[in-house]
């Protein structure tokens, strides 16, 4: 605009001009550069910013923790994506009164620390109503507390360790740890079994590797496998343990080669595991590695997973769903770079389960403050819809309702999901 101000007197070819008008055109400028600072979005917020709705109380904002590189970063884009694109809607459909929405992502690198880092970086923020994330369940439990400590609401789209609401006895005398925290997804106390059902039974694998990474997440999934796989008869034959940095798996597959597994389960993410399965075939052990939602990605069929591999993963495949058509397709319309993958649909809902209770805490015209972190909380746990995934309601933990869980198969390069259904015990 000032380009074309200059433009426009340089074609009037003058210069000796009238102060006035010099002076009229001062004051249009800083007008304009005003006007420009008030319309200021911060990068990557979904946008969505529609001129209809008033907006005049201000900007709010959800964060996002999840990896933004690194290995895991087409896990952790789809989740990002897909906030925004929950917030650029809500935007457009005028869903909290008085307010705009923005969307700030922190990478948390699938690190604790860095985690930890990102949420005191968005606590420190009044106007953070809701934290969407995160993808790892280890750095789940470094950012709990310090949310916790704002009364800053949590929905998780992808953390499946049971502990994390229940407790370290959720099995036996399960408590709620923090009332701020919810999940969109079923728990590895049911994917894991999910899985064994699957592998022993449907599959007839009896004698079975187990090979975990030493996370909180792996460990915690093969522990469920195991159990409910010896209770259906199967032997656990060898166990082995990777660091999360490795990428020569020739000792782990010396160790397990001896016992001759029939197939491996790992508890673990892709960046290992597709590695694992193609050494696994190349040193002869041409047998499925099954794991969780950690290796269900097309990334692990990229980095070496083969043909008749396997993962669980929660929920039912996206694009079957009819509730997940007009995500699907919004997501499309889009045109974001990334795949919205494994969690895209469920940190869709988690947003919106943030979007809802905000809107009804901010009904009758109310002023946003940290004081109504506390009513977006219990408006959180009262939530309920029908959301991309399905049902997407909350028990008296924060666990999700829909329990969910579906099996996938890698066969022609590709996930193909082969049974999706619960697991009863």
């Amino acid at each position: 605009m000032l380009t074309r101000i200059v433009r426009t007197k340089a074609e009037k070819g003058h210069h000796v001009r009238n102060q006035t008008v010099k002076a009229a055109v001062l004051v249009a400028g800083a007008l304009l550069l005003a006007a420009c600072g008030t319309n200021k979005t911060e990068s990557g917020s979904g946008g969505g910013n529609n001129q209809s709705c008033d907006q005049s109380k201000g900007t709010l904002v959800i964060g996002v923790i999840a990896p933004q590189s690194g290995g895991l970063s087409a896990l952790g884009l789809g989740i990002r994506n897909s906030a925004q694109l929950a917030a650029a809607q809500a935007n457009e459909k005028c869903a909290t009164p008085g307010y705009k929405l923005e969307v700030q992502t922190e990478d948390d690198q699938a690190t604790a620390q860095v985690g930890a880092q990102a949420a005191t970086r968005l606590s420190s923020n009044a106007n953070v109503v809701g934290v969407v994330g995160t993808l790892n369940s280890s750095v789940a439990q470094s950012v709990q507390p310090i949310l916790k400590g704002k009364n800053i609401v949590q929905v998780s789209p992808a953390n499946t360790n049971p502990s994390l609401t229940r407790g370290a006895e959720y099995g036996t005398a399960p408590k709620r740890q923090f009332e701020n925290y919810f999940r969109v997804c079923a728990t590895d106390d049911l994917q894991g079994p999910f899985a064994a059902k699957y592998l022993v039974g449907k599959a007839g694998k009896k004698s079975i590797a187990i090979i975990t990474d030493g996370k909180t997440y792996g460990e915690g999934l093969a522990a469920e496998f195991k159990k409910q796989a010896e209770k259906d008869g199967a032997t656990i034959v060898a166990t082995a343990k990777v660091g999360e940095k490795d990428t020569d798996f020739s000792g782990v597959i010396g160790t397990i080669s001896g016992s001759k597994p029939d197939a491996v389960y790992y508890g673990g993410e892709y960046p290992q595991a597709g590695p694992l399965s193609k050494q696994l075939k190349d040193a002869g052990l041409n047998i499925p590695v099954m794991g969780g939602d950690g290796i269900y990605d097309g990334k692990y069929i990229e980095l070496g997973g083969k043909e008749g591999d396997l993962a669980t993963s929660v929920g039912a495949p996206t694009d079957t769903l009819d509730t997940a058509k007009a995500f699907v397709s919004a997501y499309k319309a889009k045109a974001y770079k990334d795949d919205f993958s494994a969690y895209g649909a469920f940190s869709y809902d988690a947003t919106n389960a943030i979007i809802g209770a905000l809107s009804k805490t901010l009904t009758g015209g109310g002023e946003w403050s940290e004081a109504k972190r506390a009513d977006v909380i219990k408006n959180v746990q009262s939530y309920s819809a029908e959301g991309a995934t399905g049902e997407v309601k909350f028990d008296e933990y924060g666990d999700s309702t829909n329990k969910l869980l579906t099996v996938y198969k890698v066969s022609g390069g590709k996930w193909v999901a082969d049974e999706t259904g619960t697991f009863g015990g």
